[in-house]
């Protein structure tokens, strides 16, 4: 049987920025310049204890989740979103679901996602979406969310490859798909991305165990360093299990406040207190990673280094 979820039918300083050019293309300003520009915010009274990049050529990308609601708190992290990319440069931006609540009119996608992040989109900067429980799966047609009209799919940047899934339904034809996807990739880092998290502190929906017993030993099997979830309306970064770090980031929009049991043992860092957005530099086999509350403070930072890829298995004339 498929293991099924259920679907639930500008600041000043950042507008005169943009007009002045600060914001920058994708891969300029360098570390030094990154600094200088966090200086610059903070002498103008911004908010932005965003780290600068570790590495000059490095991988950056950030992650929001359950992000779509077009309220207020949507638009305060699309704007401390925007002001860390004039310190750190990412590229593109991983969706974890929920990307859209509600209704799903055109002027909704107006509303809670192409205004909210209206500046980055200017600056062509592509996000990639995976469908959470309250997403409408016809979303997957909708151009800027780059999901190829495609439930789940896979892309490349660097040395990572990134795997998009459906959480919602994870029928026999995706766990065959993303089998053959992740014993196909070569990539140094295999990083998948959805909506349910197989690991979670939560008290309102905590780990999604029957949607671990299908995917983790896929991603045991064939090398996946780090995984990115929702759902959660918090940030929480996982103790490794079994070697895999798992991330829950699904406080872009929304927040469940002090959600995250004090019990947990498999807490390593957790925020339930405002709402977040993610940061990710990879360099060489390590990957930097930074969480951020709407305000701008610095919620967690610190590394990851890639999981060993798994032995290759052996030839046909081997065996013989």
């Amino acid at each position: 049987m498929p293991t099924r979820v259920l679907r639930m039918p500008p600041r000043p300083a950042l507008l005169l920025a943009i007009l002045l050019g600060a914001l920058p293309l994708i891969g300029s300003p360098q570390p030094m310049a990154a600094r200088a520009a966090a200086i610059q915010a903070a002498a103008a009274g911004a908010a932005n204890a965003t780290l600068a990049p570790h590495a000059e050529k490095s991988l950056r990308f950030a992650v929001i989740g359950d992000s779509g609601t077009g309220e207020k708190p949507q638009y305060q992290v699309g704007e401390q979103l925007t002001e860390s990319r004039t310190v750190f440069p990412f590229e593109f931006v991983l969706m974890l679901g929920d990307n859209i609540y509600g209704g799903e009119r055109p002027q909704d996608y107006s509303k809670k996602f192409e205004r909210p992040y209206q500046a980055l989109l200017e600056l062509k900067i592509p996000f990639y979406a995976s469908l959470g429980n309250h997403d409408d799966p016809n979303q997957r047609f909708y151009k800027p969310f780059n999901m190829d009209g495609k439930r789940f799919y896979t892309f490349e940047k660097g040395d990572a490859r990134f795997f998009a899934l459906d959480s919602n339904y994870m029928d026999q034809a995706q766990q065959e798909w993303v089998e053959k996807e992740l014993s196909a990739s070569k990539n140094k880092w295999k990083i998948a991305f959805f909506h349910h998290p197989l690991y979670s502190s939560g008290e309102k929906h905590g780990s999604q165990v029957d949607l671990r017993a299908t995917l983790e030993p896929l991603f045991l099997k064939y090398g996946v360093s780090v995984v990115f979830s929702g759902h959660e309306h918090f940030y929480e970064r996982l103790k490794p299990q079994n070697g895999i770090t798992y991330f829950t980031s699904g406080g872009a929009a929304k927040l469940r406040e002090g959600n995250i049991s004090s019990t947990s043992e498999m807490t390593a860092k957790g925020f339930d207190t405002d709402r977040s957005y993610m940061l990710i530099e990879i360099a060489d086999k390590t990957m930097y990673f930074q969480a951020l509350s709407r305000k701008g403070e610095l919620v967690d930072s610190g590394s990851v280094e890639v999981v060993k890829s798994p032995p290759a298995p052996p030839s046909e004339a081997a065996v013989r």
